[in-house]
């Protein structure tokens, strides 16, 4: 029986080389507090390893584990021979053919069963070569709503351009009117001018003229 509990053990390992690692510390950089000098912690680290030590000594063996047990080839110290292995094997694999033997009875899955099962999935691919084509007419058919749907939304931005080319030229043409009424209304006014400037060029002879006379 064990004096002291594994925990405790370990916990006294641990603590006595703790001890000792600071007395070597101490001892290295001969660092002293009062009487604990380098020697002295050393010392003590030293003894109460010694007495951990002393007292694993009185630790009982564990016991080892029998592996035989688990692994019966274990206990003459060979391997099965590779003949037993392969009649173990086949012996396995017999019985699991029995076993699903008795599941398939049981299940009442038998050869006849087999056939109509096997004359379903016929009728099903027959079934789906037969809906083949209306899927691809489907298809097909939105395809077609869906060119028809962007060529709508093209026509609209078509649309939507002539709009504003048109707002564009009734702006342009309504522009040239003006300029066209203002280029009139400046010629008659030019006109105006001319003859407003004849008649002043009269005057203005007629008065030269008079003077001349005077002279």
């Amino acid at each position: 029986m064990a004096l002291l509990s594994k925990k405790v053990m370990n916990f006294a390992y641990g603590m006595g080389a703790a001890v000792v690692i600071i007395g070597a510390l101490f001892k290295i950089t001969h660092f002293e507090i009062g009487p604990l000098t380098g020697t002295v912690m050393l010392s003590i680290g030293l003894v109460t390893e010694a007495l951990i030590f002393a007292l694993s000594a009185f630790e009982p063996v564990e016991d080892e584990l029998d592996w035989t047990l688990v692994y019966p080839e274990l206990a003459n110290g060979q391997a099965r021979k590779k003949a037993d292995k392969v009649e173990v094997a086949a012996d396995a694999q017999g019985l699991l053919s029995q076993k699903l033997d008795v599941m398939l009875k049981e299940a009442k899955i038998d050869g006849e069963l087999m056939a109509s099962l096997g004359n379903s999935i016929k009728n099903f691919e027959g079934a789906a070569k037969a809906i083949s084509p209306t899927v691809d007419s489907i298809a097909g058919q939105k395809k077609y709503a869906e060119e028809m749907s962007m060529a709508a939304a093209q026509m609209e931005s078509l649309n939507s351009l002539y709009k504003v080319q048109l707002e564009s030229a009734s702006r342009n043409a309504q522009a040239n009117s003006e300029i066209a009424e203002n280029a009139s209304k400046l010629k008659e006014q030019m006109q105006s001018m001319t003859a407003n400037i004849a008649s002043l060029n009269s005057v203005y002879g007629g008065m030269l003229s008079a003077m001349s006379n005077k002279g």
